[in-house]
């Protein structure tokens, strides 16, 4: 999968599930001050991203160290490999 496409399902998915404005959705945002998600969207954002991409995100601890948007994309496309 290419991370062209990584990008576009992360954030389409992100921003139907937590109702974020696709405009917001920027490599640099970060989850907590720049979408305003919280500890539990995170925990549903790890569940969610699961299911749509078949991989198991939260068995390494490098997952804790996800803070924007452009972290979570390097971390799936690496997790993809």
């Amino acid at each position: 999968m290419t991370r062209d496409k990584i990008v576009k399902i992360v954030n389409e998915v992100l921003s139907k599930e937590f109702e974020l404005d696709p405009a917001a959705m920027k490599p640099e945002a970060n989850f907590f001050k720049d979408l305003g998600l919280d500890s539990l969207d995170a925990v549903d954002m790890v569940i969610v991203l699961e299911q749509v991409f078949k991989v198991k995100l939260r068995a390494n601890y490098e997952v804790g160290k996800i803070m924007t948007l452009n972290d979570l994309y390097n971390y799936i496309e690496a997790r993809m490999k």
